[in-house]
């Protein structure tokens, strides 16, 4: 199981550490959601912290892949990202439309000055962690 106190991908390290230090902090408080999320749901199994597209990604057995990134051309924001041929975003959007802001249908959109909702957070990142048990039921069971 991934220790939330330490990177051992030497890749996904370098990748964090590049990031401006405010984004470096939100970037490491998401990392430690996703391994709580994962760490407290034993069906999640094993949970592989790599790189996709360059982006720092996590991915269990029967999960959809997470991505947590920040860009240059949207300095105040960072995001954790979806498949956008899930339906992962179209259900946050139905459950949580007031406490996120997304990305078309392949991302919540986090403000750097602002708390990250956790208990909703959590919740979207449980529901992707688990997303091939559960793509079957209509709003994913929620």
């Amino acid at each position: 199981m991934l220790d939330p106190d330490k990177i051992e991908n030497k890749q996904v390290e370098a990748v964090l550490f590049q990031q401006p230090k405010p984004i470096q902090k939100k970037l490491i408080a998401l990392r430690q959601l996703i391994i709580e999320v994962a760490q407290q749901n034993k069906e999640i199994g094993s949970l592989e912290e790599t790189l996709k597209w360059g982006e720092i990604s996590y991915l269990a057995k029967k999960s959809s892949t997470i991505r947590i990134s920040w860009t240059p051309s949207k300095p105040n924001q960072y995001g954790i990202y979806f498949n956008c041929k899930s339906k992962l975003v179209d259900t946050f959007k139905e459950v949580y439309r007031d406490t996120f802001n997304y990305e078309s249908n392949r991302a919540i959109l986090l403000d750097v000055n602002q708390e990250i909702p956790e208990t909703a957070l959590k919740h979207c990142i449980l529901l992707a962690l688990t997303y091939h048990n559960i793509k079957h039921l209509p709003l994913l069971g929620v």
